[in-house]
């Protein structure tokens, strides 16, 4: 091989190798941005300087701890930050898409999600406060273990009944696997970020907590104030109507939107009205 050749594969090489680190210390920082993450990763940057500053004035005690208060640190951060760590495998693992796999469909149909939808906005009209995860890629088997076993068909009025204060199984999230009703009476770890609102009450904690270790979404419904909240990845959007909420839900689904009969009625009125105002 002539020695140009092997300069500009080199040269290739090490320019592929340099754009690849750049792309995975992005995502990383994405995922960590808001997180508690940040200022641990200050403070290791600070243990770094401090140990630089050590070895080259000579510190030798200083020097001696900060080296053996390394191998320490890596055990620490891996059970401080272990939720932070999951979801950033699941991020990756949910991206990597391979050209022979087909990409995925959703578990929902359009029969299964207006159940839902329906349930969510009865209940959020009614102020009776509910949580419904929904697994995707994840299992949730433990937590179906720990709760009440139903394994049932979906419907508005399964839904709906579970979530009655007069019922036993209220107290509670309803978790649905491979669209039935896998389980209810379901409890949920509770997020430990401290940056949540304190305004947010326990039903929410437990749906950003579960959302934080896998990739199942949850939709909340305030008995307070009867807002409805849809949880993923432990990000909230809050106040969300009938329409909106079936949009995002359908999207993190991966199922195509068809427009409801009454939604179809109301955009072929839009466009005869802008066809008449043209």
């Amino acid at each position: 091989m002539p020695f140009t050749d092997y300069i500009t594969i080199n040269a290739l090489r090490s320019v592929i190798d340099i754009a690849l680190v750049f792309i995975l210390v992005y995502v990383v920082l994405k995922l960590f941005r808001g997180t508690r993450a940040v200022p641990t990763v200050v403070g290791l940057i600070l243990l770094g300087l401090l140990y630089w500053i050590s070895v080259s004035q000579d510190l030798a005690t200083l020097e001696f701890v900060l080296r053996y208060a390394v191998v320490y640190i890596g055990f620490a951060i891996i059970v401080l930050f272990q939720s932070e760590i999951r979801q950033a495998l699941i991020y990756f693992a949910n991206r990597l898409r391979f050209p022979i796999m087909k990409k995925q469909r959703g578990q929902f149909g359009g029969s299964v999600y207006d159940e839902i939808v329906l349930a969510v906005t009865t209940l959020a009209s009614e102020k009776t406060g509910a949580l419904i995860v929904v697994e995707r890629k994840v299992g949730l088997r433990n937590f179906i273990d720990a709760g009440v076993q139903l394994d049932a068909r979906i419907s508005y009025d399964l839904l709906v009944s579970i979530f009655s204060p007069s019922t036993p199984l209220h107290d509670g999230a309803v978790v649905i696997q491979n669209e039935r009703v896998a389980a209810a009476s379901v409890f949920l770890p509770l997020t430990k970020n401290p940056s949540i609102s304190r305004e947010l009450g326990t039903r929410h904690r437990a749906a950003i907590g579960i959302t934080e270790g896998s990739d199942a979404i949850s939709l909340v419904v305030s008995e307070e104030t009867g807002l409805v909240t849809y949880v993923e990845a432990g990000e909230l959007r809050r106040n969300l109507d009938t329409t909106q909420l079936r949009k995002i839900l359908l999207d993190a689904m991966g199922v195509p939107l068809v427009q409801t009969k009454r939604e179809q009625t109301k955009t072929m009125k839009e466009t005869e009205t802008e066809i008449t105002i043209g």
